[in-house]
């Protein structure tokens, strides 16, 4: 059997890292390669009423609620389809890991980020991606490709996302080898090739 392969792409909301994550699949697919495609929050089952919650609750929600609420649905992601996935031999990749909380709700939020690590810490039992992109892009043009249709955390400001995206090139810094900055003001086929790129580097 195949080694499976556990892949996260994070960045800013609008930074192109979804559609990057759906071409890459499509990419996989055409090598022959069984791959699964999840998100967090709101993995099958389950985590889709804890994303409905998360992105759409009207009333107040306390940031440590706000984190605890994401780590409960990741503490599902990895037990009940990532995991046994990967043990499968299949390629996962997940539209956003521990490294949003930590950017999120440690840089955006001010929360404890070593608290925040041990927290993600507990909720994948020590699993960590195989690679993980992020795409980099400033926050005006990321606002831009958002729209006026804005959900609970992409409403939240300037400030706060400028804070999230330090955060992110931060976490890069501390560990380069799993995590990759790729610039996602190009287009999509040039950000599609990087990632292509940077993945057979990885496997090859």
């Amino acid at each position: 059997m195949n080694k499976g392969l556990f892949i996260t792409f994070e960045g800013a909301d609008g930074c192109g890292k979804t559609t990057q994550m759906r071409l890459l699949a499509q990419y996989l697919e055409k090598q022959g390669k069984d791959v699964l495609i999840t998100r967090e929050p709101g993995g099958k089952g389950l985590g889709e009423k804890v994303r409905e919650i998360l992105l759409n609750y009207d009333g107040e929600v306390s940031d440590r609620c706000e984190s605890f609420l994401f780590l409960a649905d990741r503490a599902q992601n990895i037990d009940i389809i990532i995991n046994p996935a990967v043990e499968q031999g299949k390629i996962v990749l997940c539209d956003r890991h521990t490294d949003s909380t930590v950017a999120y709700q440690g840089y955006g939020r001010g929360l404890d980020i070593a608290r925040i690590n041990m927290l993600n810490n507990l909720a994948t039992n020590g699993r960590k991606p195989d690679l993980t992109f992020v795409f980099d892009i400033d926050i005006e043009t990321s606002m831009k490709r958002v729209g006026s249709d804005k959900d609970r955390m992409e409403s939240a400001g300037k400030e706060f996302h400028n804070r999230v995206r330090y955060g992110y090139l931060e976490l890069a810094k501390q560990e380069p080898d799993r995590i990759r900055v790729v610039d996602a003001a190009k287009s999509i086929e040039d950000i599609h090739q990087n990632v292509v790129k940077i993945f057979e580097e990885l496997t090859f």
